[in-house]
């Protein structure tokens, strides 16, 4: 059988190398042409993925005992940031709430997506805000309005380092999890798989014991898009 192209490979037996990555370039042109995103590329995937609006409504529906959550992310802009946390940096509002009772968020924090070079691996850092009621409904104000100040930021509470994994990304809390003071939580852990069409998690809140108090059990949060940021239908 002939292939197509095969007359663009000198083959030879003895140099076995150069004839495979020859056939590599002629089957895949795009590999050969293709780059490693670089990190500040990653961080605008991992943001672009994150902006907009998805929930676990499907989720929900096909299992009784899954909570239909909202998750709603959007850009926002720090004014006068310090230059170590800007830079390369984006800041996001994001907060969740029970799709019967969208007006009243249970989880609200800023997130600042950067590069992380020692790692190799996109970083998101939350920030607790000191008054989480004056920022509900944030994202439904026009990005020019959604300008807050350092101190806006509130506490700094935990890094997810997220890996790029095919098109999507994977993340983890530290190994002994996150500080918190969540519904009889003192310590929270997450895996995060983050991909086009939304993000699975493995959301767990542990007591003083160390006693799973809510979270996952069984399967992930399952957050499916509804839509993106600029309001296109996913």
């Amino acid at each position: 059988m002939e292939f197509v192209g095969s007359n663009l490979c000198n083959v030879n037996l003895r140099r076995s190398l150069a004839l495979v990555t020859c056939w590599l370039t002629i089957a895949n042109p795009v590999l050969a042409n293709s780059a490693p995103l670089t990190l500040n590329q990653q961080v605008e995937e991992v943001v672009s993925y994150l902006e907009g609006t998805m929930d676990t409504t499907q989720q929900a529906a096909a299992n009784s005992k899954a909570p239909s959550v909202r998750m709603t992310t959007c850009r926002i802009s720090v004014s006068d940031a310090p230059s170590e946390t800007s830079g390369a940096s984006v800041f996001l509002y994001q907060e969740q709430a029970l799709t019967r009772d969208l007006t009243k968020p249970y989880r609200q924090r800023f997130l600042q997506i950067a590069p992380s070079p020692l790692s190799q691996s996109v970083r998101s850092l939350s920030f607790r805000p000191s008054n989480p009621a004056a920022w509900s409904g944030f994202c439904n104000k026009p990005l020019a309005n959604r300008v807050i100040q350092p101190k806006d930021l509130g506490t700094p509470v935990c890094s997810v380092f997220l890996k790029r994994a095919g098109e999507g990304y994977v993340g983890n809390t530290p190994v002994d999890g996150c500080p918190a003071n969540v519904r009889g939580a003192v310590r929270i852990t997450n895996h995060i798989i983050l991909h086009p069409t939304g993000m699975d998690t493995w959301d767990r809140g542990f007591d003083a014991d160390g006693k799973q108090v809510w979270g996952a059990k069984t399967e992930s949060y399952q957050f499916r898009r509804i839509k993106s940021e600029t309001g296109r239908k996913e």
